[in-house]
């Protein structure tokens, strides 16, 4: 076998390997490894590769941003933040129909900028929100599709996991990767709180529901006391990486400890907790290290066997313009968003097809935006939908199937493919806070 055809069958073994269930890590690591010995019928530069590769993804100081924004939205979540700035919204939003979707969508941005887990995000408003809902005759659907569609949020809305993974793959600065996701994940948002408010309007049933006016507004000191903590926050981690006070790993650092001093204040972490916070940092921050080790060598293994540059080559040979090339890379994302999960996608399809955007002379950090909201397609579509899953589990209520959770998330499935063309099509969106 030539070692294109290697490289080629090795992507096919990965992506089944990971299908059937084999740790991501362990699918591009042994895979990558075994490819590179095949290829070059060396196995001491595999493993020389393999040594490199670790060595790299250790000693890089970036790293440093993910245990400290993973232990500060630990912090946040148990500080009971998202709960508070939901009570916020929904005051906001009482008398509006479907009034308790856009609150749900609203909570949900501000608290994707303290967490930036669309996996916490499900699981705290799929217990805050879906219940509200359902007391005020929502269409069960409707409630759980809101929750899992703007739960998505949290990996596009910096600071998220999936940007800094990016970051890491194509070597792009992870406070630039923060910068360019806020007006897209603003644009995301807004869209979510359009569509919900043209649902209630031209499809009643399917939103359902009755007015909840009924609901005591906040008074403006309750609604202090709630926001400013999570307002902080933000301009504390955001604030500093725009004006360029802190750096990204000081930015995390200065908001890991901010967000442990709001939980200790409200009286909402314990020892207990704290040690709690700490392991599950822990495994995180080394599951996100060994995913980036893995990549390292994939990436590796698609450079000796000259996958991208045969596929650069088929491309040109089939003059095929930007727009054919940005929608087979979309299509090839949408459809793995079906089998595998986003940080898996990133890791599979980035390598293949940065060398071919790169000499373009396309923005990497707009790339990586597109990358990033196109993966996150996946967490809402079955059979794999993570978000769709965690919040069955979550409200473990038999009147809701994981059908209904999977068909409520569908047309925001629909509208996050309309801004990822709407980002395509203006690049500028998301490099507008970079300029």
């Amino acid at each position: 076998m030539t070692p294109v055809e290697i490289g080629l069958a090795s992507v096919l073994a990965i992506i089944v390997l990971v299908y059937l269930g084999l740790y991501i890590p362990i699918a591009l690591g042994v895979v990558s490894f075994v490819s590179i010995w095949l290829m070059r019928d060396n196995f001491t530069l595999a493993m020389n590769l393999l040594k490199i590769a670790i060595g790299d993804s250790v000693l890089e100081y970036t790293f440093a941003t993910v245990p400290l924004f993973t232990f500060m939205g630990l912090v946040v979540s148990k500080a009971g933040l998202g709960a508070d700035i939901y009570e916020v919204m929904n005051s906001g939003f009482r008398r509006v129909k479907g009034g308790i979707g856009m609150a749900t969508v609203g909570a949900n941005a501000v608290f994707a900028a303290v967490t930036g887990s669309s996996i916490a995000s499900a699981s705290v408003f799929a217990k805050v929100s879906v219940p509200q809902m359902l007391h005020y005759d929502y269409n069960p659907r409707f409630a759980v599709g809101v929750v899992a569609g703007s739960s998505v949020l949290g990996m596009i809305i910096p600071p998220s996991a999936m940007l800094i993974i990016y970051s890491f793959v194509a070597e792009q600065s992870v406070g630039e990767m923060f910068l360019a996701g806020v007006i897209p994940g603003l644009i995301l948002a807004l869209a979510y709180v359009a569509a919900i408010f043209a649902m209630g309007r031209f499809t009643p049933n399917f939103v359902g529901g009755r007015s909840s006016e009924d609901l005591d507004p906040l008074t403006w000191p309750e609604i202090a006391e709630k926001t400013i903590p999570i307002v902080v926050l933000i301009l504390v981690v955001l604030g500093g990486i725009y004006t360029g006070w802190l750096t990204p790993v000081e930015a995390g650092a200065a908001g890991a400890l901010l967000g442990l001093i709001i939980a200790v204040v409200r009286r909402k972490m314990t020892l207990k907790g704290f040690w709690e916070a700490l392991l599950e940092t822990g495994h995180i921050t080394a599951a996100i290290l060994f995913l980036i080790t893995a990549a390292s060598i994939y990436s590796r293994m698609l450079g000796l066997a000259g996958l991208p540059n045969e596929l650069g080559d088929i491309l040109n040979e089939n003059q095929l313009s930007f727009f054919w090339i940005m929608v087979i890379y979309v299509a090839l994302m949408i459809f793995l968003g079906t089998l595998l999960d986003t940080a898996s996608i990133i890791l599979i399809m980035v390598p293949l097809f940065l060398p071919l955007v790169e000499p373009m002379g396309l923005s990497l950090v707009w790339f990586g935006i597109i990358t990033v909201v196109g993966a996150e397609i996946g967490l809402l579509t079955p059979p794999l939908g993570i978000s769709c899953f965690v919040i069955k589990a979550t409200l473990n209520d038999d009147r809701i199937k994981l059908k209904d959770v999977f068909l409520g998330a569908l047309p925001f499935a629909a509208i996050m493919l309309i801004v990822l063309i709407i980002l395509i099509r203006f690049p500028a969106l998301s490099l507008a806070i970079l300029n």
